[in-house]
């Protein structure tokens, strides 16, 4: 299994790790007694997870523990890795200002400048164990992109749409991008295509021999390929890209298909064609 624990000061970021490691496929329990880690990542192994991300800061019961369990980790075989999230004190009082969210220990009848200072103290064994991120003054977009760096875990899961339209229906209320190819030849004026669709053979190879078609598709891959990787820095999960034409049949139809093998290698690719859904849903409520 490969064990990530998260630990660190209240306001220093460790929800945004853990959402971090959950986005991707990391199994994450948070605010775990450290008396129940040993069981805990037993368990897990056992139901099958491989990837498992566990919290435990200055909450936790027993947190003076956290040091002798790992060490039992290790004699098990099972590495961890421990990622340690701080920042100034400056810092700290200034983001609890801004969200006016209770510090834990503050419950305590501490101020809360005192809290922060106590909470050093609880969590100081720890912060020996772990590799330090220091959070003053990042944006959560950076602090996810320096915990992606750190564990290995790449750009992240993207899920592309390609879907077709009709301009006549309107543009679909989730696109991202639109792409118009109104402009490209339009096989409803061809004689035996107008009743086919973009994924008919025939039509296809009509589209397939006409140069402005292959032009255009070619910068629109060419676009896409140039900006998807910012895309994904941006931390996005989902990029719906819209193509529209007239009647949604055969252009916008045929250029989703054709992007959406090009991108198959690079990201999970979902393709969608709405004029053809409203057209078949059309023709069963006339039957």
């Amino acid at each position: 299994m490969q064990l990530v624990l998260v630990s660190g000061l209240s306001g220093s970021g460790k929800s945004i790790a853990l959402d971090v490691l959950e986005d991707s496929g990391y199994y994450c329990v948070d605010n775990l007694p450290a008396t129940l880690l040993l069981d805990v990542v037993k368990f897990l192994g056992e139901a099958g997870h491989d990837r498992a991300a566990i919290s435990v800061d200055a909450r936790s019961v027993a947190l003076s523990s956290l040091p002798e369990h790992l060490a039992a980790l290790k004699v098990r075989g099972a590495e961890s890795t421990l990622l340690f999230l701080e920042a100034n004190s400056a810092t700290l009082l200034r983001r609890f200002s801004e969200t006016r969210r209770g510090h834990p220990l503050a419950r305590a009848g501490l101020t809360l400048s005192e809290a922060i200072e106590r909470e050093r103290t609880l969590l100081a064994g720890v912060s020996e164990l772990g590799h330090h991120i220091d959070t003053s003054g990042l944006q959560p977009k950076a602090l996810r992109n320096w915990i992606k760096d750190l564990l290995g875990l790449g750009e992240g899961s993207l899920t592309l749409l390609f879907e077709s339209f009709a301009f006549r229906d309107g543009i679909p209320l989730d696109a991202d991008w639109v792409l118009d190819v109104r402009m490209l030849p339009n096989p409803h004026y061809e004689p035996g295509l107008r009743d086919l669709t973009g994924g008919d053979a025939p039509v296809i190879e009509y589209l397939d021999r006409q140069e402005k078609v292959g032009a255009f598709l070619e910068d629109a891959r060419a676009f896409l390929a140039r900006w998807l990787p910012d895309v994904r820095r941006d931390n996005r999960k989902y990029l719906t890209v819209a193509i529209g034409c007239t009647g949604g049949r055969h252009r916008s139809v045929y250029i989703a298909e054709r992007l959406a093998r090009a991108f198959s290698a690079e990201a999970r690719v979902l393709v969608r064609h709405r004029g053809l859904v409203a057209a078949a849903a059309a023709a069963a409520a006339g039957e």
